[in-house]
């Protein structure tokens, strides 16, 4: 049985903790793959249906809350009694003000090293998020690492993780060193908070990294395009090709994310971001993803009213045709064509549902989508 799926023989569970630090050992710049499910304690919320949301939403959090104020007011009570003790009752994944407040009522050194004890030894994902919210409340800057740990398990411990650092001295280091290693839903939750600091130090990376291109970037796109102040670092775009990819999964985000966060239409600096962008990728060399970005964009200018990509009907034209130069180039051709030919779902996914509509030179004998 494989070390790192974090199970044992019964009766011998593994905690949480151990789970994803032996994930993290086998690669410590990456995000755990499949954030690190299955958790330990996967069979056991499989098999049983856990508390449904309280319909008073407000109450979310007084169970945990009445169990904490119990177990704090018993003076021998020992953390360890607290590892099953919150099997039946609806555990919140972010801050709450009932689990923060009992926390706060208790003796801080007690709490802390409640907490502690739960992150670190707890098998249950529902006893390790009430720990992890016992250090939120009461924790001290030694307990960063532990946070950063379990918050690999992003999915679950993300939005309590991000909501620590956020309201933590040191929280921004923290917070970046998180977010190079968390995707999905975590990263939305990292990133959100990093946004929200609005912190000098974190814009490079803003800059730089925040979208990694997964379909959720569509709630933070122009959070961070409004944060690093892109439109303020166009300059740069001539000397750094990471700035260009990124700037590219930016407008690509923007540019289908209505419902979920700031779209092109809305954003003020459209227009000047995606010509910066249009100039500068034809001197890069083609790859896949970058072909990929440039066409949705190029269907985006031509399905959609100028407003639309916050453009009068003069800049659409002339970006539709700039970003289609590059597309029909030999190379970029070939780099497209030979994506398709590997079975790239991203070049698959253009030649059968867009290539009709941008009439590209890379898949010349695709037929129109019925649905389209």
């Amino acid at each position: 049985m494989s070390e790192t799926t974090g199970i044992r023989l019964p009766g011998s569970p593994t905690a949480l903790f151990d789970h994803v630090l032996r994930l993290h050992q086998l690669a410590p710049g990456e995000p755990l793959p499949r954030d690190g499910e299955p958790y330990p304690d996967d069979g056991l919320h499989r098999r049983r249906q856990g508390p449904k949301v309280p319909k008073d939403r407000n109450s979310v959090g007084k169970d945990v809350a009445a169990i904490l104020d119990a177990h704090f007011a018993r003076a021998s009570a020992v953390p360890s009694e607290l590892a099953d003790a919150f099997h039946d009752v609806y555990i919140p994944i972010h801050h709450n003000e009932h689990i923060a407040a009992a926390a706060q009522r208790a003796d801080g050194e007690r709490v802390r090293q409640t907490g502690r004890w739960l992150i670190r030894h707890g098998t249950d994902r529902c006893s390790v998020a009430v720990g992890l919210a016992l250090v939120a409340a009461a924790g001290t800057a030694d307990d960063i690492p532990m946070i950063q740990m379990i918050g690999l398990l992003s999915n679950h411990f993300g939005p309590l993780a991000a909501h620590t650092f956020e309201h933590q001295p040191g929280g921004v280091e923290a917070l970046l060193w998180l977010a190079e290693r968390v995707t999905g839903w975590g990263r939305v939750y990292v990133v959100e908070a990093l946004c929200r600091l609005d912190d000098p130090a974190a814009r490079p990376w803003l800059l730089r990294r925040a979208c990694d291109g997964d379909f959720l970037n569509g709630y933070f796109a122009g959070k961070v395009a409004t944060v690093a102040k892109l439109h303020e670092a166009l300059s740069e775009l001539d000397s750094d090709s990471e700035i260009v990819d990124h700037v590219g999964r930016l407008l690509h985000q923007m540019s289908d994310c209505g419902g979920m966060g700031l779209t092109l239409a809305h954003y003020p600096h459209a227009s000047v971001v995606l010509e910066a962008h249009a100039r500068h990728v034809d001197s890069l060399s083609p790859t896949i993803e970058r072909y990929f970005t440039i066409a949705v964009l190029t269907q985006h200018l031509m399905t959609r009213p100028p407003e639309a990509s916050g453009c009068t009907a003069a800049q659409q034209e002339a970006l539709r045709a700039t970003y289609l130069d590059v597309l029909d180039q030999a190379e970029w051709t070939h780099t497209a064509r030979a994506g398709l030919e590997a079975d790239d779902n991203r070049m698959r996914w253009l030649a059968d549902h867009r290539a009709p509509q941008l009439r590209l030179r890379a898949f010349p004998d695709r037929l129109p989508d019925v649905e389209e």
